[in-house]
């Protein structure tokens, strides 16, 4: 139980899925009769859908999601006639050729060498916006160590010699990890790495003191906290500051010819984005609304504990961090973990959001 609210809530997962398979056959987006033209303009001057199109999103309940969670409750979408369907897509190994082929139409993606690797191998996705980062100070994504021993571990150069767990290799975490040495002034040799993908056994792991500290994830950081097992140690921004951890990632086909659906699309899902961060991030939004949408559709449904989890960053303007993409990508590649090549400009697409942005006006 615990390995699974770890995992669904935040975005650790390969893959944390956001599939939306658009109703095209309802209306043509890519096609001026899709709009209509009669109708009052809900953002600036964009009008909703003539027809109604339903849009399925398939979400495993990761706090990630809540730009979608919080455009659906507010109505955001019904405002463009957009009619939206969560399901559930588990598989990622039929998820990307989907997304390629256009079966479904959006995606989220976590930063991994699995990742790069299968559009390497012509999966041909776009990244189209941030879907992930830490917030500083407040990292729902962070390293703790043993309760125990925090009178010990003063700074990160402290790690030597400890038995630290990490869920992945080559993944986003390893990425962070490896940054982490880095700041330190440290060698993977001098810190035993331990190879655990089960975020619950790294709560079990710290309090039978097998472990000395884990690259953890929230709410276990906050549960590990309360049950006096661990502390957070400093922040993942103190290492990775801009690091991109999850994307969302398009179909080309939807981009490209659905493009009334998907920038309605777009404009919903960042005025969803907006209002989580007036309440998590600014501190001007009903937070209480937000927390209740939250509760509704992910795992955590304390209250309480939402108050004081570290929350996922997300850019209201769905900017992402393109250059530290590339930087994974080129340290994914220097470990032999990714078989060909990418070209991270085609890769990445940002031209959606930045029409999104358009209608709404950059975030302020």
């Amino acid at each position: 139980m615990i390995k699974r609210l770890g995992i669904v809530l935040m975005i650790i997962p390969l893959f944390a899925f956001l599939l939306v398979g658009c109703g095209a056959q309802e209306s043509n987006g890519s096609s001026g009769g899709g709009v209509d033209k009669s109708a009052k303009a809900v953002d600036g001057n964009l009008k909703p859908l003539k027809k109604q199109v339903t849009v399925k999103i398939a979400e495993d309940g990761s706090s990630s999601g809540a730009g979608f969670y919080v455009a659906k409750e507010k109505g955001y979408f019904k405002d463009y006639n957009i009619n939206v369907k969560f399901v559930k897509f588990s598989n990622s190994d039929d998820m990307l050729p989907a997304l390629a082929s256009g079966q479904i139409d959006i995606a989220g993606g976590i930063s991994s060498a699995s990742f790069f690797n299968s559009i390497a191998q012509g999966i041909d996705v776009k990244m189209i916006a941030d879907k992930g980062h830490n917030i500083k100070g407040s990292s729902y994504f962070s390293f703790v160590i043993r309760k125990d021993l925090q009178d010990k571990i003063k700074s990160y150069k402290d790690f030597k010699g400890l038995n630290v767990a990490v869920s992945t290799k080559n993944g986003v975490d390893d990425y962070m990890f490896q940054k982490m040495l880095d700041h330190a002034g440290l060698k993977r040799s001098d810190v035993h790495f331990v190879l655990m993908s089960d975020f619950g056994n790294m709560i079990a792991g710290l309090k039978s003191k097998s472990l000395d500290a884990a690259l953890q994830i929230e709410p276990l950081i906050t549960q590990g906290i309360a049950n006096g097992v661990n502390v957070r140690f400093g922040d993942a921004t103190d290492y990775a500051p801009d690091a991109q951890i999850a994307m969302v990632l398009g179909s080309p086909k939807f981009i490209d010819d659905e493009k009334d659906v998907a920038l309605r699309f777009m404009v919903a899902y960042l005025k969803g984005v907006r209002d989580y961060n007036n309440a998590f991030v600014k501190g001007t939004g009903d937070k209480d609304a937000i927390i209740n949408i939250m509760t509704k559709y992910t795992s955590l449904t304390d209250k309480k504990v939402w108050e004081k989890v570290g929350v996922p960053g997300l850019d209201p303007d769905g900017k992402m961090n393109v250059a530290n993409i590339k930087d994974q990508y080129e340290w994914y590649k220097s470990r032999g973990g990714i078989d060909g090549s990418v070209d991270i400009n085609k890769a990445v697409d940002t031209s959606l959001a930045k029409k999104a942005v358009a209608v709404l006006g950059e975030y302020k």
